[in-house]
């Protein structure tokens, strides 16, 4: 069985004139939206399978439709619309393919030559259209900015220079324990481990092994200091699912007093699930 033609990109507002080009046009549709195509003169239109169409509405210049909800992704229908003298010349068809979710809110068909008129119209419509991209592009580039400085990535050592998060000690840090390597805990292993101390802040990267038949994720973490407080302000990233037999990255992060000792600490990781893992005796650089 060949597969269905892929469905044409689906354009809200779609202009043809016919003087320009020929043949048989292919429109966007779908179920339950509205498509309306307007002629500069008057037709007679033809729908293939219209009893199966949810709403048909016509004028003179012009036919809305809404297609069958039964209509599958790029199944296709045909719409002839025949101009006022009904010569062979004055007929034009197109091919209405289903598409999920996305429909040509309008279809202006030109018999004739566009009007000066529609194409000042058109360019309005574009120029509000990439004013509008433009906002959003500059939204997104704003948000991209924000998550940026929340996971610490862009301005390197500027940034935390500039936040006074790295003095002239610049960031300690300090491997795990050699008892630590090998720890195991929940079909986890540690294959090795460094801690970080910067200014306010402490962070543990943690190599794990997952010896369990399943991937393993980590979902919640916790520092947690020899008097049994969780650090606050704590951040987690992993460098994607642990495959079965295999280690990756898992960084903690969380927030520490200015100069102030943190000792040794827990670091705890806990799936969504019940797979989780406490690392003891992790030392922090002072």
């Amino acid at each position: 069985m060949q597969p269905a033609p892929a469905a044409p990109s689906c354009q809200s507002v779609q202009r043809i004139e016919l003087s320009l080009t020929a043949g048989t046009y292919e429109i966007c549709v779908s179920p339950g939206l509205l498509t309306g195509f307007v002629f500069d003169v008057p037709v007679v239109v033809d729908l293939q399978d219209e009893v199966r169409f949810m709403e048909v509405t016509r004028s003179r210049t012009s036919i809305s439709i809404i297609p069958p909800v039964d209509m599958t992704p790029g199944e296709r229908l045909r719409l002839t619309a025949v101009f006022g003298d009904g010569s062979v010349q004055g007929r034009v068809t197109f091919i209405l393919v289903a598409h999920s979710g996305q429909a040509a809110h309008q279809v202006e068909v030109y018999r004739d030559k566009r009007t000066r008129e529609s194409f000042q119209h058109e360019m309005e419509q574009e120029r509000a259209r990439n004013e509008q991209l433009r906002n959003e592009f500059e939204r997104l580039q704003h948000r991209f900015e924000q998550l940026s400085i929340e996971c610490g990535d862009p301005g390197g050592m500027r940034r935390l220079i500039a936040s006074r998060a790295m003095g002239k000690d610049g960031i300690r840090a300090q491997d795990f324990r050699k008892e630590l390597i090998g720890y195991t805990e929940g079909m986890l292993s540690v294959f090795r481990g460094t801690s970080y101390r910067s200014t306010y802040r402490v962070a543990v990267e943690v190599w794990l092994r997952n010896d369990s038949p399943e991937p393993w994720t980590a979902a919640d973490a916790a520092l947690v200091d020899a008097t049994g407080a969780k650090l606050p302000g704590i951040r987690l990233w992993q460098e994607g699912a642990i495959p079965p037999k295999e280690r990756r990255l898992v960084v903690v992060e969380a927030d520490a007093g200015s100069g102030e000792p943190v000792g040794d600490i827990t670091v705890m990781l806990r799936e969504d699930g019940p797979r989780s893992i406490s690392i003891p005796k992790v030392a922090i650089p002072r």
